[in-house]
């Protein structure tokens, strides 16, 4: 994935020959041309997962170790008893393995403890074009009358030093690959190179010195927006400065005193376009002019953004008996014919997809509930049932996800249950939206409430003349021009002697 992403950048930002490309990174001019020809951004491959065995005690060894780090050299434990003692609760591995582990967590716990340097900085300059920051802020404010906990993405041009500020109720990577989007999209183009600290949704784990396990979906978005990734020191703010001064100066700016919003997109506009005013409002500092002045200048060097990534993450999911399937202590409905089977569940800031067989099954809107002293939520679809009740229509009476049908079909709902059989027609009204528009029947069902007779035949009467196009409800028709033929007939009386008998004294044809 690294080298591809490199790739991507020698042939779309530098604007390299195939040849050049080969020469750098040492690969053969027929792959550097497949991997441009595929436009690959993120390679399918299976990592094979590889457990060890001391993953299930690394916990208990990581804190033998802090105890016996705090006592005198003399009374600590040695390596070799800490194996022993780990084998007497059912390690199988070697000594070796614990040796190891016990290394690298006293180099993680060096690196945490180093002090040298803290105190002295180099100012940074940037470039146009040349680099944005990214950080995260937990703020607060109050939606829909409630005062709720907000994850702040804050983005933030190095040169220009225009900012964004987008909230969400999770700080998760659907949610990071969202705020890159609309962060690209106010600044009106995408940087050569993104400064991070060393957030989970980024990093899976933190090597020595600068190396860095990066997550492949995040390297994907990277990849697909052509910008190189660059992770701060641990514990290490001060390197990307610009964008933690922001998060301080936006909430005096911004955050206090902002008023109450209805629900989170409307929050989301006006923290984008209250950022844009304090661009017009704020003096660079350091280049003549206001924010908006060096961002209107340091457009022309960010490169044109593209399409919006994907930024979905995927799970497998069981939909139940019930056909539902759970997320986040809360459930979803999918079509009966998918129940107890396996299916993707593709998981936006806003929605959840499902997906199976290559093939989008549905969507819904996502329900997050900070709050666990609420109980879970049930979304239905009555659509994703239909084929049930044909089977079952009994089930239509009590059934949980027929209580959330449009006005329109619960009063017909009542009529039809009050005679013996109803339930069945009941649920083949509702089976009309499988072939039919929805706002048809629907359309057809108010018109046979309205005229006092609500019957399936009736009801499947208007829904034929409104999908045929004929008047209903209009003026009489005039009938002579109404019933004039393309062709008119001729009057032959003598066709009626073919109706008689060819012998003599034969009888009428009747």
């Amino acid at each position: 994935m690294g080298l591809l992403n490199i790739i991507r950048r020698m042939h779309l930002r530098q604007r390299l020959s195939i040849r050049e490309i080969a020469r750098r990174t040492g690969l053969s001019r027929n792959t550097v041309t497949k991997h441009l020809a595929a436009n690959t951004v993120e390679p399918k491959f299976a990592t094979p997962e590889r457990p060890s065995k001391l993953d299930p005690f690394a916990e208990k060894l990581a804190g033998w170790l802090q105890t016996e780090a705090g006592k005198s050299r003399k009374q600590r434990r040695t390596l070799k008893q800490m194996h022993a003692d780990l084998v007497t609760l059912g390690f199988t591995g070697s000594y070796g393995r614990v040796a190891a582990f016990a290394r690298q967590w006293r180099a993680d716990r060096q690196r945490e403890q180093q002090t040298t340097g803290r105190g002295t900085f180099v100012p940074l300059s940037f470039r146009p074009g040349e680099a944005f920051q990214f950080d995260w802020s937990e703020d607060f404010a109050v939606l829909s009358g409630e005062r709720t906990k907000l994850q702040m993405a804050h983005i933030k041009l190095s040169h220009s030093r225009a900012f964004l500020l987008r909230a969400y109720l999770l700080q998760t990577h659907e949610m990071l690959f969202d705020a890159h989007w609309h962060g690209f999209r106010v600044f009106g183009g995408v940087p050569a190179r993104g400064i991070y600290d060393n957030m989970r949704t980024a990093v899976d784990r933190v090597g020595r010195g600068k190396e860095r396990h990066v997550n492949i979906r995040f390297l994907a978005m990277t990849n697909h927006y052509v910008f190189e990734p660059e992770f701060c020191n641990p514990a290490a703010g001060w390197e990307k400065g610009q964008v933690e001064k922001n998060v301080r100066d936006a909430r005096h700016q911004m955050l206090q005193g902002m008023p109450d919003f209805p629900d989170l997109a409307a929050l989301n506009a006006w923290l984008e376009q209250r950022c844009q005013d304090l661009w017009r409002e704020t003096a660079h500092g350091t280049l003549p002019g206001t924010i908006a002045d060096a961002w209107a200048e340091e457009q022309a060097a960010l490169m044109p953004l593209p399409a919006q990534f994907d930024g979905f993450v995927e799970q497998s999911k069981r939909v139940s008996p019930t056909c539902l399937i759970s997320f986040e202590r809360n459930r979803y409905s999918v079509p009966a014919s998918f129940a107890n089977r396996p299916v993707s569940l593709r998981i936006y800031p806003d929605r959840l997809v499902v997906a199976a067989e290559g093939n989008i099954l549905c969507e819904h809107a996502r329900v997050i509930q900070r709050s666990h002293h609420l109980p879970p939520r049930t979304v239905y679809d009555w659509r994703h049932y239909l084929a049930v009740v044909q089977r079952k229509p009994g089930a239509l009476r009590n059934g949980a996800p027929f209580l959330e049908l449009p006005p329109a079909l619960i009063q017909l709902q009542d009529h039809m249950l009050r005679k013996p059989g109803g339930d069945r027609e009941m649920v083949d009204i509702l089976a009309l939206v499988l072939q039919h528009d929805e706002q048809a029947v629907l359309t057809a069902v108010e018109l046979a409430l309205a005229e006092g007779v609500p019957t399936k035949t009736h009801v499947l009467n208007l829904l034929h003349r409104l999908v045929d196009g004929k008047v209903i409800g209009g003026p009489p028709l005039d009938t002579p021009q109404a019933l004039t033929l393309r062709r008119e007939p001729t009057a032959d009386v003598e066709r009626y002697d073919g109706l008689r008998a060819q012998i003599a004294g034969g009888r009428h044809a009747s």
